[in-house]
């Protein structure tokens, strides 16, 4: 791998690390509900980002599954966590 790629590889996945710390510090302190919530999803596309790094700078293409499984995971999720918060069942 080039020198400049390894060198943006890991700035890169230092400001995912630096975003993720943030994330979670609203997880623990957010105001509301639904801003712990926003916070989870984006936890969940951190993640993914975290899988898209670690596939590029390994060459495993088996990271991506993993990330593809997270964003439908954490698609479904926050689709049951709003619905649980705006006060529906979940068949309607």
């Amino acid at each position: 791998m080039l020198s400049w790629q390894s060198n943006f590889l890991s700035r890169a996945f230092l400001w995912l690390i630096i975003s993720a710390i943030l994330c979670l510090y609203r997880v623990l302190k957010g105001p509301t509900a639904p801003d712990r919530a926003v916070a989870v999803d984006m936890l969940g596309i951190l993640i993914v980002g975290f899988c898209a790094i670690l596939s590029i700078s390994t060459g495993r293409d088996w990271y991506i599954d993993i990330g593809l499984a997270w964003a439908l995971q954490s698609f479904i999720g926050i689709m049951a966590l709003a619905k649980y918060l705006e006060g529906k069942d979940f068949d309607e």
